[in-house]
């Protein structure tokens, strides 16, 4: 691997995962915001299991799944981080780490959750890459392996956060909805198209999907883009 691309991966890394490098900045506070209104969520019911999706590609779920996970361990919390997108995984990206085996290792039963697993270097924060890309990434989801992988996961962590393909892309998401205890709707400000949230947001429902609110990602407030939650109705 070239130094160039090493530095590369090192810069949007840093970007990306902003409540980490730069925790005092306005939308490291943010994100916390979000992480309240989750846990003020949880009041009647224990929301352990999280997707993270989006209308479409680049409106920014996967950087919300990273910097959410971030926000919850700085509270103490013991997170895993698994990326659903069997497609076109990001997480090991993110946070620099081995993508050789995954989520699609352990719903085939090539290895357990604990030997696919990997440490990061943030504290509290595991993360389940995808491992190699399979030929049938929506019959893997929609299988009794993945609520085993579930079930067990939830035993061992706080919380666990899925990142997901967007939702209008492919069916994945559909089929992971409905298996977790709640979902965030990434959208993008000047990006997602207002039809498309709405057509978003149906098809969330009709999977019977419990939608804890939105993250308007990228409004430009002062210089700076802001990262706001707006709870469902």
């Amino acid at each position: 691997m070239s130094r160039k691309f090493k530095k590369t991966i090192k810069d949007l890394t840093q970007r990306s995962l902003i409540t980490h490098n730069n925790p005092k900045s306005p939308i490291s506070e943010q994100y916390r915001t979000i992480r309240t209104n989750i846990q003020f969520a949880s009041v009647d019911k224990e929301f352990k299991t999280l997707m993270i999706t989006s209308s479409g590609p680049g409106e920014g779920k996967s950087t919300t799944a990273a910097n959410l996970a971030v926000v919850l361990a700085q509270q103490g919390k013991k997170v895993l981080l698994i990326d659903g997108d069997l497609r076109k995984p990001t997480v090991h990206y993110t946070f620099n780490v081995s993508n050789i085996y995954g989520v699609t290792n352990v719903l085939t039963r090539q290895r357990s959750l604990k030997e696919a697993v990997v440490a990061t270097k943030i504290p509290d924060i595991d993360v389940l890459p995808s491992g190699p890309v399979p030929p049938n990434p929506s019959e893997l989801i929609n299988s009794n392996s993945m609520d085993q992988l579930i079930e067990e996961a939830s035993s061992l962590y706080d919380y666990v956060l899925f990142d997901t393909p967007p939702i209008m892309a492919v069916t994945d998401g559909q089929l992971l909805a409905n298996r977790v205890d709640g979902v965030i709707l990434v959208i993008s400000s000047g990006k997602t198209e207002v039809e498309a949230a709405i057509k978003s947001k149906e098809l969330l429902l009709h999977a019977n999907a419990k939608i804890l609110g939105t993250v308007l990602n990228g409004k430009d407030v002062s210089n700076d883009n802001y990262y706001y939650y707006y709870g469902a109705n």
